[in-house]
């Protein structure tokens, strides 16, 4: 993939990008290998592989420059904003959205952010896509100050850009390194996005996870559906569920299947998607707590943690409940590898690499593991 910013030095996000991409899976593939070291039943299924360009469904601008010519992407070293709206691994379809969105924060008059002064308004630009077309777009401001202008002009820039269905202000007021706050204020009538992935249809609300790329998520919920149907569980946990992706795509006749996630909000997202589902029930809670609580220990457990992996608490929980199947979806292989060996008497069976992140050390891998 070719990168003018990349070239220009104005952008090094993408660190594996002189890399070619065949040569990126194969160091992805080889470090999952060593991490997971040598199980003697475990079986490496081919690797997912993304498309080079275009993947990422979301795009997470901090706003810089002026009133008059802000500039979406991303801060230099000084503070100072550089503009990335043609970013190759943006979406086509995001790309094409945010010159309008430029321009509406002209219109409304939102004073960029000015990080090293500590003064301005619309800090964040953040811009969802989903499978259909249809965006979601978050404005993240200092204050509720230019709410007002933000309504007066959002009936044109809906008219400019049919496609945004969903539009809301995050209010961030404090001055630290974060992509957003606590409040959420909607701006039009409709709050979810919809996101269909094969035979399941997820809600996504404002602050709800979900992955960035579309197209591996997908290949990912195959796989763990997959995974659980030669199991055959009668119930199942989905621990750090999220908006419910993999206990919507395991939910079968006659299986129990219960979502555990910390985020309220992306609680109220999977039950919205789960409505006549039958045998699928979620709760806001923290997956370990509500484990080590537990008296009944279901026939498999999918977890899928953060980056910082499950930790000894749940880890022990596992090896000592006698659980017979876990599947882990893991973001980081490191804490994997540190997770694994904290439950020995799982072993893994299945893994697969899937490469979330093209032209980054990301990778996401999912594994099988039987007792």
């Amino acid at each position: 993939m070719q990168c003018s910013y990349f070239d220009a030095h104005a952008c090094r996000s993408c660190t594996l990008l002189e890399l070619p991409y065949a040569d990126q899976v194969r160091g992805k593939e080889e470090r999952c290998a060593e991490l997971l070291g040598a199980a003697p039943d475990l079986q490496w299924l081919p690797t997912v592989r993304s498309r080079e360009d275009g993947y990422r469904n979301k795009a997470k601008m901090v706003v810089g420059g002026t009133v008059d010519r802000p500039t979406l992407g991303i801060l230099d070293a000084g503070g100072r904003g550089v503009d990335l709206r043609e970013c190759p691994v943006v979406a086509a379809g995001i790309r094409a959205v945010l010159p309008q969105l430029a321009r509406f924060a002209t219109r409304a008059g939102l004073t960029p952010y000015d990080v090293p002064r500590r003064r301005g308004e619309l800090k964040h630009v953040l811009v969802t896509e989903s499978p259909t077309g249809e965006l979601m777009v978050r404005f993240v401001l200092r204050s509720d100050r230019a709410l007002p202008r933000l309504r007066e002009h959002l009936p044109r820039l809906l008219q400019e850009a049919p496609r945004i269905r969903v539009v809301t202000a995050n209010l961030l007021p404090e001055h630290k390194a974060v992509l957003e706050g606590e409040v959420e204020v909607a701006l039009t009538e409709r709050t979810t996005l919809p996101m269909p992935l094969g035979r399941v249809e997820l809600d996504l609300r404002p602050r709800s996870f979900f992955q960035t790329n579309t197209d591996v998520a997908t290949a990912l919920y195959a796989q763990v559906r997959e995974w659980v149907e030669e199991v055959a569980p009668s119930t199942v946990w989905d621990l750090y569920c999220g908006v419910g992706g993999f206990a919507l795509h395991v939910a079968a006749p006659g299986r129990h299947v219960v979502g555990i996630e910390v985020s309220e909000e992306a609680v109220e997202s999977a039950r919205l998607a789960a409505r006549g589902v039958p045998g699928v029930e979620f709760a806001a809670g923290d997956a370990t707590a509500f484990a080590l609580a537990s008296v009944q220990v279901p026939d498999l457990v999918v977890v899928n943690p953060p980056r910082r992996g499950i930790g000894e608490d749940l880890a022990g929980w596992l090896e000592r409940s006698g659980v017979q199947h876990v599947v882990y979806s893991s973001c980081n292989p490191e804490t994997l590898a540190t997770d694994l060996r904290a439950m020995p008497s799982l072993r893994p069976v299945r893994a697969r690499v899937l490469d979330m992140f093209p032209h980054t050390p990301h990778v996401e891998v999912a594994v099988l593991l039987s007792r």
